[in-house]
């Protein structure tokens, strides 16, 4: 599961960009043949939820969900824990936005499939922060002790929340 940049230690989030680095010369058109990724979006997003479907299908799998809650059982009162379980039949990974703090870590704990946290309410985005991590490290060389400066909503910004705890490991101001 990716349901927290709070789960990973240094040496992992660099793992994971050394990782990212190398998988970018590589031709993975193959990779991820058969396998089926649920998407399920119970918040909007344009940039997230096409990030995650472009790269399954660049990756050789396909793709399954929603990009509006309305369109789902929740709309006539499924509980979020009764629709992953269900949906857990359907594919091999669960990539969630939900606009309740907490509800990618409430998935995780009732499927026994992967689930990727895309934003959860105020709190994580976790995917987002490898994203910003990586760029940062390709253009400016390093994460380690750079001054980054946060504009726009720092309350309720899950990805700050999410780089700011990362960008400590780094010694960042």
């Amino acid at each position: 599961d990716i349901i927290s940049i709070r789960h990973f230690n240094k040496e992992e989030l660099l793992y994971i960009l050394d990782l990212a680095k190398r998988m970018e010369q590589m031709d993975h058109a193959e990779l991820l043949k058969g396998k089926v990724l649920a998407s399920l979006f119970f918040e909007p997003s344009t940039r997230t939820r096409l990030s995650f479907e472009s790269s399954m299908n660049r990756l050789g799998g396909t793709v399954i969900g929603f990009a509006e809650s309305g369109v789902s059982s929740a709309a006539k009162g499924e509980s979020l824990s009764d629709s992953v379980k269900i949906v857990e039949g359907y594919c091999d990974i669960i990539v969630l936005r939900h606009y309740l703090e907490g509800s990618a870590q409430l998935a995780a704990d009732v499927v026994s499939i992967p689930v990727i946290n895309a934003g959860d309410g105020a709190n994580q985005h976790p995917t987002q922060t490898f994203l910003d991590l990586y760029t940062i490290q390709k253009t400016k060389g390093t994460l380690e002790g750079l001054t980054i400066g946060f504009l726009g909503d720092l309350k309720y910004g899950r990805t700050v929340h999410s780089l700011a705890y990362a960008l400590a490991y780094f010694g960042a101001e």
